[in-house]
């Protein structure tokens, strides 16, 4: 598991974030690849787990840091996603 993302899963919990619950789940499971793709640790899920596993399996499909070979341009997107970060983070966030 990536400890940055349960680390960035907890400061958006702890700012209360308006994330829905999916999309906190998105962030704090994406790269737990024994879970998601391996198939790992079935036996613990409830059915609420089912469901975010859905959402976390097909998030993946779009997770571009994986899929692009192309650097790219932050000036361009920052824009983008500061209106994302302003939507869901509103306010100073604590670290």
């Amino acid at each position: 598991m990536c400890f940055f993302l349960e680390y960035l899963y907890q400061i958006l919990v702890q700012n209360k974030s308006t994330l829905p619950p999916e999309g906190l789940g998105m962030i704090r499971f994406h790269s737990f690849y024994p879970w998601h793709s391996g198939g790992a640790y079935r036996h613990l899920m409830s059915d609420e787990d089912e469901e975010l596993l859905k959402c976390v399996r097909e998030f993946n499909e779009f997770d571009l840091y994986t899929k692009c070979t192309d650097v790219p341009d932050i000036d361009k997107l920052k824009p983008y996603y500061q209106s994302l970060v302003n939507k869901y983070c509103p306010g100073k966030i604590r670290f």
